[in-house]
Order: C-alpha cells, then structure tokens, then sequence
C-alpha cells in the first residue's frame, strides 16, 4: 500500500509541475458526479497575484474572544459527533503569501481553539454556541464533494490553505470557490493570531 501511495504522490507531483508551467488549476478528489478514483482537470487562466498580507493580517496583536458568526452551512449539516476532550476536530495550517506566512489553528473536542503567534502557542476557549457552530461546519455534506487538491498553479505568492478533517486532507489556494469549504475556512480563519 505504501508504494501506492508514493506512485500516487509521484504523480501528484510530475501533474503539478506540468500543469503549473501551462497555468492550470489542478482539482484532484471526488467531484459531483464523478467516481472517487477519477482525477479532474480543469484549466483555468492564470490568477492575480494576491495581496501578500495575510489573511488574518490587522493592527491587533490578539485574536477575539468571540469571533463573528460564519454564514449558515447547507440546512441539512448536524454538528460532528465529539469522541473525546483531546480528539482533534479540524487543523488548519495557512502558509505562503508573498511574507512566507505559517500559522496553524486547530480545534478540538474539549472545545479549545489553539494557534501560535510569533513561536508561541496560544489557547482560546471556544463559547458553546461557537464550538457548536464550528461542528456543524464541519459537518456540512457539501463537504464531502469537496476536491482534496485544488490549486492555481500558475499564481504566485497566494496563500495555501491545508486542512485536516474527518480523516482527509484537503489543500486549496482559494483559486476554485466551493462554499462549504469556504465557509469552514473563513470561520476558521478569524482565530488566527493578528500580527
């Protein structure tokens, strides 16, 4: 099974420096109506380059204690199930950007939020309506048509969004929108640090 999966990652690799010269976003994973081991390509024309400020970038040197709503997932999403206080929920690692930005936050079930600024782990306690509101993020089904790999391989200096969840990995530049995803991210995304 391992040589599979460096066969598979080899291929990753070799598609992603090809279609990166061509400017090409690479979607790889399930799509809506596609089988689960179809690889999608799609080209796109090449994206501006991003601000390289960060999005979690502000004058604050703290991140809020109470993070504003996200907008509603689909109707149909219930909150993931909690196995434990130490099962992690989600990770999320933001990295790139023209300042070579990396920052992580991750939740988890004992409803803590934790994250790093500048070298220096921070935990937050997250309210029971938000850590309710992030679960039910999480499990929104939109999710589950959700590509693991997209990514505008012809842009430079956009930030990289990797996240860990419900036992995948999902890699997105932000370049193709899907809203389950992006509602997760933004959500997500207002616990970073505040440099």
């Amino acid at each position: 099974m391992r040589t599979l999966g460096r066969a598979v990652l080899a291929g990753v690799v070799l598609a992603v420096g090809v279609l990166g010269s061509t400017g090409c976003t690479l979607t790889i994973g399930e799509t809506a109506g596609e089988p689960a081991d179809v690889e999608v390509v799609t080209a796109t024309a090449p994206a501006p380059s991003p601000s390289s400020v960060p999005p979690s970038a502000s004058t604050s040197a703290s991140a809020p204690t109470s993070p504003s709503r996200p907008p509603s997932p689909s109707r149909t999403a219930t909150p993931v199930p909690v196995r434990g206080p130490d099962q992690k929920l989600v990770v999320m690692t933001v990295s790139g950007g023209f300042a070579g930005v990396h920052q992580q936050v991750m939740l988890r079930g004992d409803g803590t939020v934790y994250t790093g600024h500048k070298g220096e782990p921070i935990v937050r306690r997250v309210g029971a309506v938000q850590f309710k509101e992030l679960r039910i993020l999480l499990g929104d089904p939109a999710l589950e048509d959700v590509p693991d790999f997209t990514m505008n391989m012809a842009a430079n200096d956009m930030f990289q969004y990797t996240l860990q969840f419900d036992g995948r990995t999902v890699m997105t530049d932000r370049s193709s929108k899907v809203p389950a995803l992006e509602r997760l991210i933004d959500a997500l995304s207002r616990w970073l640090p505040k440099d």
